[in-house]
């Protein structure tokens, strides 16, 4: 899946997700990923996040937790945020991202203008656009679709990667001058 991708400087070109129902402990899957990969942690129980930040280092992972602000910073993980919920303890992760911690990256979730607005305004490492196709996430909610996604992804003021019914042949349809990087979690479950 990685071979289309344009090189983005600091960002992973492939990322994993958990999933609290598709993929709720990541660590097989990861155990798969080639060095310098991403895995964002969403809804996995924190019992296991210790594991996983242990796993993610030893592996050379980059590890994003999803929507937590503290338990990023607790891991000295990257922290994801998600397009419409709120985050505990951001303020503290972009404090810990304001002093250089080089943990600190962040990656925004991006479904529409307002997303596009918070990545600018929050000077974003990476933003996940999506979904660019169909997926199991969510079935039957409609999907940007490749000239959609272009069209979004271009505006973004940071590094943009595919998410959402991703695999080798649809990453294909998306336009390679915007796609730095591709996540997914059944492609890589």
């Amino acid at each position: 899946m990685a071979g289309c991708l344009k090189p983005r400087r600091g960002v992973p070109r492939l990322w994993l997700l958990s999933d609290p129902r598709r993929l709720p402990d990541p660590r097989g899957a990861m155990r798969r990923l080639p060095r310098g990969a991403a895995v964002l942690l969403r809804g996995t129980l924190p019992a296991l996040r210790p594991a996983i930040a242990r796993l993610a280092r030893a592996r050379g992972l980059a590890l994003f937790v999803g929507g937590d602000g503290r338990a990023a910073l607790a891991l000295r993980a990257g922290l994801h945020l998600p397009d419409r919920a709120g985050c505990p303890g951001l303020l503290p992760f972009l404090a810990a991202r304001r002093r250089g911690a080089p943990f600190a990256r962040l990656s925004l979730a991006v479904h529409g203008r307002g997303g596009r607005a918070r990545a600018a305004r929050l000077r974003g490492d990476a933003a996940l656009v999506s979904p660019a196709f169909p997926t199991a996430s969510h079935p039957g909610a409609p999907a940007l679709g490749p000239l959609r996604w272009a069209a979004l992804a271009r505006r973004l003021p940071c590094p943009v990667v595919a998410l959402g019914g991703v695999s080798g042949a649809t990453a294909a349809r998306l336009p390679r001058r915007w796609l730095a990087g591709l996540a997914a979690i059944g492609a890589l479950a």
